[in-house]
């Protein structure tokens, strides 16, 4: 299970975290323009937009968690199970399959515009990386500085919704969870208000009160009104640290801590990483689940003329400054 989000000050910030039962080599990868992609229907792309993000890199070919290009378009793939279908048969202009997604969209297209233009002529085929690796069942949120939108393969075709607030999780589809909002419009970052009724002294005992019915539970459903709540409410300077220090502290609303969530196989799962991504200056921050302190690598400063992937290991060791020692 999932969150992403955009927020957009003066720069677009674009991230997720990844929350998850089972640990993944991830790194963050940069292939350049000249990295070749074999794509299985599509033959070679030789020439193509650099990218940045998280991926586990199997047989030489990067398999994108996340990522952004350095023309400013984001992605992020996050669970859909039960709901994502994909094409067991080859068809239509495009034939991409599901883990080629991430880079074909970052690879190609230069913003949102481009995908939604795009995006109807492509079929998104059910076919594994390899045997050991099915095709995972997700839904993207897609991102630039002027637009944001969710795409999901369902039974009855592909879904692209504009996405006003710039939130996703996972189930149920994005319509139902965009509605589900409905039923929170009272709350409120101000002070509660007694309306309970007429007549009856009630008042407010705490601050956040008005708040209350926020919810606080790690299903999809209340990581995505949490989210929306704590983003769209968000207060911070303009200035790009300040900007990534609240991204980062958004997103820790929806943290899944070991201990939380046991899962049927007996497993713990837990938010592994969480990036931000500036998508105007190309630098891509993380932190993972041992170490709180925030890393990045900044596109701009590797060789995207390179035909050779990048990888960078995730700092997983906690990294304490001991300020007396």
């Amino acid at each position: 299970m999932c969150t992403a989000i955009t927020f957009k000050k003066n720069h677009l910030y674009f991230g997720r975290t990844l929350d998850y039962d089972l640990a993944f080599d991830e790194k963050v990868v940069v292939a350049p323009r000249n990295f070749i992609f074999d794509f299985r229907h599509e033959g070679r792309i030789s020439s193509h937009y650099a990218i940045i993000g998280t991926a586990i890199v199997e047989e030489g070919f990067p398999l994108f968690f996340d990522g952004m290009n350095e023309k400013g378009l984001c992605v992020a793939g996050l669970n859909f199970v039960g709901n994502a279908v994909y094409s067991d048969v080859p068809r239509g202009r495009f034939n991409i399959a599901q883990f080629e997604f991430i880079p074909w969209i970052l690879g190609l297209f230069s913003s949102v515009d481009e995908v939604r233009r795009h995006i109807r002529e492509m079929t998104l085929v059910s076919e594994a990386f390899s045997a050991q690796m099915p095709p995972a069942e997700l839904h993207w949120l897609i991102a630039d500085a002027k637009d944001c939108i969710t795409v999901e393969f369902v039974e009855s075709g592909v879904k692209v919704y504009d996405n006003p607030i710039g939130v996703l999780t996972n189930n149920p589809p994005f319509d139902m969870q965009l509605f589900n909002l409905n039923n929170y419009m009272s709350l409120s970052t101000d002070s509660a208000k007694n309306s309970f009724a007429k007549g009856l002294k009630l008042y407010e005992y705490g601050r956040g009160m008005g708040a209350m019915g926020l919810p606080g539970d790690l299903s999809p459903a209340s990581r995505f009104v949490r989210a929306a709540f704590v983003k769209l409410n968000s207060v911070c300077d303009r200035d790009q640290i300040a900007c990534v220090n609240q991204f980062f502290h958004i997103l820790g609303s929806v943290d899944n801590q070991r201990g939380c969530c046991h899962t049927a196989d007996g497993r713990w799962e837990i938010t592994r990483y969480t990036c931000c991504m500036d998508a105007d200056d190309g630098i891509y921050y993380y932190s993972t689940y041992e170490n709180h302190r925030l890393s990045a690598v900044d596109m701009q400063l590797c060789n995207l003329e390179a035909a050779e992937l990048k990888c960078y290991d995730m700092h997983k060791i906690e990294d304490i400054l001991m300020q007396n020692s």
